[in-house]
């Protein structure tokens, strides 16, 4: 299986290279990969922020034209999952983890620091606007593009369930040769770096919240004894299948973060929350193509803001569009084109957007209006204690804390399962069905590149690495995009030759048919 599997070979290489690096080599990665983050931001930062809202309005034409009828599979294939576990898989898949660790802190971080000097008169609501821009439809047309992409090559076109599939329509039968093998092992390790810095962010947070808790040390040793559970954990997940441990595994985790949210709601300024998430999603709304597109060509302040902040953010969601992308195609079987765009791209968004109108709001109101400073104070200091922080604030903050740490802990199980499972199928040619012996050997891979970087103290380091070695994927997915458009337009549209037609019309031509048999 592994022996003459060059994508398996490829992929683990450059991930063991580049942990390698970021323990031994820490500085001189840093250095390096910082400078070349910094060009690309400030070089190319153009070419991100116009391509992540090129990718968004493409998706929302495909979904709104004529195409937007095309079923991904079969015209008559049926949904492969109900609606509300298709939601909870690719939500649970996606931004879980990070919601979690930002939830409460970008707001605060932006209302502290106000990302343009200009519109401090309502620095609250230019906080909660500009992370509704980062969290919301953005990220998800970065996903859901590259999901479609290989849904439709998948199940339309019953070519493997890669991303070199997504570029038959230029490359042809070379996507089973070299070009295509180069493409798939590069996705590959994009998945499997990220993973393991998140995994390592997410094992900072946990050890964090439980020395805030219950006062356990939170040393490298627990850190270490934390991912080692969590990697048995989401290994048991993976090798129990798609069907059953991540499907089940992710409507438990949908259900106890709607319990938190719902929690906390009502513990909450209930109604100052619903002001918010209201007022909020009217600014972003109002000001979503301004914002996508705003550059500061004339204010060095906010373009240096939005290259740190929002075309890092682009950047940092094109290195996680592999992982989530195929797992989100992987489950999409049976969906049609506006049915998939509308689920990948609104629900999940308006569900970060209410959880950061519960946690963020909620959190911006204690500062302003209950003058709890500390919040702020704790957020500069120690990212990973924000939330732990604003839940001690409420009645009832320990027994919510428990439920936000175990929250983060299935957050991550479903993410490292699901990307165990795309990082198999990448290396089995694409088979929805790979052996449970590959998923353990990547998940081993996960765990042990995260220890690694914890040990050095490389995590931030090795961000900024998987952010400059993914960027030549958003190019890739600009010729997705003109792969799709080209094979889409000579795809027969269901009922094609009745589309137009009244009601009336079609009846009498059904009745015609009919007689004429």
């Amino acid at each position: 299986m592994f022996k003459n599997n060059s994508v398996f070979i490829t992929s683990v290489s450059l991930t063991f290279i580049f942990i390698i690096l970021g323990i031994f080599f820490t500085d001189l990665l840093n250095e390096v990969f910082s400078a070349s983050l910094t060009f690309i931001l400030r070089y190319f930062g153009w070419f991100i922020i116009l391509g992540s809202f090129f990718f968004l309005a493409f998706c929302v034409y495909l979904a709104f034209s004529k195409f937007g009828a095309i079923r991904l599979g079969d015209d008559n294939d049926k949904p492969s999952y109900s609606t509300v576990s298709w939601l909870a898989m690719l939500f649970s898949a996606g931004i879980g983890v990070g919601l979690i660790f930002y939830g409460v802190a970008e707001p605060v971080m932006h209302f502290v620091n106000p990302p343009f000097a200009q519109e401090t008169s309502a620095p609250a609501d230019v906080a909660m606007k500009y992370t509704f821009l980062h969290w919301g439809l953005g990220a998800w047309s970065l996903f859901g593009f590259v999901a479609l992409c290989v849904a439709y090559f998948q199940f339309r076109k019953k070519l493997p369930g890669l991303i070199s599939s997504t570029f038959y329509p230029i490359l042809g039968e070379k996507i089973y040769g070299p070009i295509g093998k180069s493409i798939d092992s590069y996705s590959a390790f994009m998945t499997a770096l990220n993973t393991s810095v998140v995994l390592g962010m997410t094992a900072l947070q946990v050890t964090s919240g439980f020395n805030f808790l219950w006062g356990i040390p939170n040393t490298l040793t627990t850190q270490i004894i934390l991912i080692g559970i969590v990697t048995v954990l989401f290994l048991i997940s993976a090798s129990t299948g798609l069907d059953r441990g991540i499907k089940y595994l992710s409507n438990l985790n949908f259900a106890i973060f709607f319990l938190l949210m719902a929690l906390v709601l009502l513990i909450g300024p209930t109604i100052k929350i619903l002001n918010i998430f209201i007022n909020t999603t009217g600014i972003y709304l109002a000001d979503l193509i301004p914002m996508s597109l705003h550059i500061g060509t004339f204010n060095n302040e906010a373009t240096n803001w939005i290259e740190s902040w929002t075309i890092f953010y682009w950047a940092w969601w094109v290195a996680w569009t592999p992982f989530v992308g195929g797992f989100i195609a992987r489950i999409s079987k049976g969906r049609t084109i506006k049915e998939f765009v509308i689920g990948v791209f609104i629900a999940p968004s308006v569900l970060s957007f209410l959880w950061f109108s519960i946690f963020g709001g909620g959190a911006l109101h204690m500062i302003q209006e209950l003058n709890y400073t500390g919040l702020a104070d704790t957020v500069s200091q120690d990212i990973t204690l924000s939330m732990y922080a604003f839940l001690d604030y409420l009645p009832g903050g320990s027994f919510l804390s428990v439920i936000a740490a175990l929250l983060l802990v299935t957050f991550f199980v479903t993410s490292a399962d699901s990307a165990t499972f795309t990082l198999s199928v990448y290396c089995v040619n694409g088979d929805l069905n790979p052996s449970n012996k590959i998923k353990v050997v990547w998940g081993v891979i996960i765990a042990i590149g995260a220890v690694a970087l914890l040990v050095s103290g490389g995590l931030s380091t090795v961000q900024n690495v998987a952010i400059v070695t993914t960027f030549p994927f958003f190019f890739l997915m600009v010729f997705m995009s003109y792969a799709i458009i080209k094979d889409i337009r000579k795809t027969k549209l269901p009922n094609q030759s009745l589309q137009f037609l009244s009601v009336d019309q079609k009846e009498k031509n059904m009745d015609m048919r009919k007689q004429a048999k």
